[in-house]
């Protein structure tokens, strides 16, 4: 978030300069079940972004020390690929990395029924092959595909979206500029089933009302994601049916 003044990021007739709408979303297509070595995967596209998640599990814990007596735990790795972004980024685990990775596996033990799985560990890994802006979303969505694919009973699924502000209004699915020099944003995770929120973080200020505003375009949004995940899932095992 820059909030930069003199970056504009509305176009005359008042749509984005990408074209969009204020609540209209980026392009987001999924695929599950692409790696076959692991237990469960998918593949989210959102905008530019490409997101890969692997589920392994569930499995017995190592080391002890990390069991849970009376559930499972869900360990979740996010990581950015070096070439995922115009400028390479450091190989390894980061600070924001490690946040990112704290924030999904609290998301999405919010969703697993970790109670069927004592001592047993679910690892979700996330991996950012290309990076505009929302990659915690797509990783969060992705993930969700991963572990439905790899049959992880579930309450739900966590749909990730945002909303933010530029040059004073209220849009839906910010891209790399109006990430960059934005004034605010509102990623969540949504049970789209429950309307639950499994998280909430904010980068900048918004009155009462445009976060009223931004979370409205961001159900709207989660319900669509939704469809879309659902019918992913229905590729593989209904035949699309």
């Amino acid at each position: 978030m820059g909030g930069y003044g003199d970056v504009k990021l509305l176009n005359d007739d008042g749509t984005r300069l990408d074209g969009r709408a204020i609540d209209e979303m980026r392009p987001l297509t999924a695929e599950v079940g692409i790696l076959p070595a692991a237990d469960g995967s998918a593949i989210v596209t959102h905008g530019l972004n490409v997101a890969i998640a692997a589920v392994y599990g569930p499995v017995e814990a190592h080391p002890r020390k990390i069991q849970r007596q009376d559930r499972a735990v869900v360990d979740v790795r996010y990581n950015m690929a070096p070439f995922s972004t115009s400028d390479r980024i450091r190989p390894g685990y980061n600070r924001r990395s490690r946040e990112i990775s704290k924030v999904t596996a609290e998301a999405l033990e919010s969703v697993v029924l970790v109670e069927r799985f004592p001592r047993a560990k679910i690892s979700v890994e996330i991996e950012i092959l290309a990076a505009e802006a929302g990659t915690r979303c797509a990783g969060i969505t992705a993930a969700s595909l991963a572990l439905a694919d790899a049959g992880i009973p579930m309450r739900d699924m966590v749909v990730g979206v945002a909303s933010g502000k530029i040059d004073n209004i209220v849009v839906l699915d910010l891209d790399k500029a109006e990430d960059n020099y934005g004034q605010a944003d509102l990623p969540v995770g949504i049970l789209p089933t429950t309307g639950e929120i499994a998280f909430l973080q904010m980068d900048g200020d918004l009155s009462p009302e445009e976060y009223n505003t931004c979370m409205e375009y961001n159900f709207k949004a989660a319900k669509e994601i939704h469809q879309i995940m659902i019918d992913a899932l229905k590729a593989k095992y209904d035949g699309g049916a």
